[in-house]
């Protein structure tokens, strides 16, 4: 269990988690405290949820699905693997280890360098992948403790060396840091990922003897809490750093700042640190997407097996990886943007329905509801005028975020459940 929870621990932490804490350190400033404490309900609270609500379904995210419908629940698992994986998680690690580890220290440029790192990383990735049994021993057993050690100097060094002064807050962190920490989390979509994840940690359970459905849920509870505890500390870390960092230039982003710490502290070798940490975290990530993927796919279509998968993914994200990361987000963050909420709202009603019963009515009404408000952020991304949709979907709170979904979907809910409870009722 312990070792599963350092597994899943470097199975969430990639490089879009390792670059969002440093930023809100840097913009929330005096009140990193609010901002962060949002910023963990959403990027650790959240992820937790979702594989305990796997961990207690019966078959993991297609029994969670066909409560709305059968066919619902295939295709949105199908949907899911693809997006956050074959499609988009998988060549992201790639690309974004190649853009801010190989590139920074090497300073490589055009596409023949991002050809041969993609291939030396999707080759190491094949072999950490093909045998699923040892991707605990793996990952929880030797990529782990060798990232939290790489990400232990950086930290240590930044609480000792940099001056504990914290700048003016920004933005929106001026008057609603909490809310904006909230949101920065959500956008880690760790949520969704944490829906694939779900089964590669009961799997690795399994294979290491857990039998019963009791044994599962325990050690899926007792993993997730290790690595949300992991993921915790290091994001305050991180975006402490951030906080105290010298203002002596402007950064962009969260990885500007992480490389800029690196070379204070480390002068020799700062570039060489972070990038090490990038290409560690995307590397472990990979693995995760892939053995999540592949063991989905063998077991829905088992003429395959599972190496086949393997090899296919890999491919797969060795040919969408050279496409180009902004390519590669431009393609499936409309996707991404769809089925986040409607993910969000399956993990709660699942945990939901575990302790006080619902049905399918609760789950319908819910699901159609946000997918509503999910379709219309997705139009909206891609250009389309819709000032009547506008103003009708406008008054729910939030909504200018992107979270107009929420309360809309937590009415429908409670009346689906109501209605489930009635007909119930009626039946006995």
């Amino acid at each position: 269990m312990f070792f599963a929870g350092f597994m899943l621990f470097s199975l969430f932490f990639g490089a879009g988690n390792l670059i969002f804490p440093p930023l809100l350190g840097l913009e929330s400033g005096s009140n990193f405290g609010l901002a962060i404490a949002g910023f963990l309900i959403t990027g650790v609270l959240l992820p937790f949820m979702a594989i305990m609500a796997i961990a207690l379904s019966d078959n993991g995210l297609l029994s969670m699905g066909s409560r709305v419908h059968r066919m619902f629940g295939m295709v949105f698992a199908i949907i899911i693997y693809m997006s956050i994986g074959a499609f988009y998680g998988i060549p992201r690690a790639s690309n974004v280890a190649y853009e801010l580890g190989f590139k920074q220290v090497f300073h490589a440029q055009g596409w023949f360098p991002l050809l041969v790192f993609s291939l030396l990383f999707f080759v190491l990735t094949y072999f950490i992948s093909l045998n699923p049994k040892k991707i605990v021993d793996r990952i929880g057993q030797l990529l782990t403790p060798i990232l939290l050690l790489v990400l232990g100097v950086l930290v240590v060094q930044a609480f000792v060396k940099f001056d504990n002064i914290a700048s003016s807050p920004e933005g929106d962190y001026v008057s609603i840091p909490f809310v904006k920490g909230f949101l920065e989390g959500y956008f880690t979509m760790d949520a969704v990922a944490a829906l694939a994840f779900g089964i590669v940690v009961i799997n690795a359970l399994k294979d290491k003897g857990a039998k019963s459905k009791s044994e599962l849920v325990k050690g899926a509870f007792g993993a997730a809490f290790i690595a949300g505890l992991g993921l915790a500390i290091v994001y305050f870390s991180l975006g402490w750093i951030g906080r105290v960092i010298p203002k002596n230039n402007s950064f962009e982003n969260g990885a500007e700042i992480l490389t800029e710490a690196a070379n204070l502290l480390f002068p020799s070798g700062g570039g060489f640190l972070f990038g090490l940490i990038v290409i560690l975290a995307c590397l472990t990530t990979c693995v995760g997407l892939i053995n999540a993927c592949s063991r989905f796919f063998n077991e829905i279509y088992p003429k395959l097996s599972y190496q086949a998968y393997v090899a296919i993914f890999v491919l797969t994200g060795l040919v969408v990886s050279n496409l180009g990361l902004n390519l590669i987000l431009e393609l499936a963050t409309p996707l991404l943007v769809f089925i986040y909420p409607i993910a969000i709202v399956l993990v709660i009603l699942s945990l939901f329905q575990h302790f006080a019963g619902g049905g399918k009515m609760m789950y319908r009404l819910s699901v159609i509801v946000t997918s509503i408000y999910a379709l219309y952020q997705v139009l909206i991304s891609l250009g389309f005028k819709l000032d009547v949709l506008t103003s009708l979907l406008g008054v729910a709170p939030f909504f200018e975020r992107g979270l107009g979904w929420v309360l809309p979907a937590f009415v429908a809910a409670l009346v689906g459940y109501v209605m489930d409870k009635s007909g119930r009722q009626v039946r006995e």
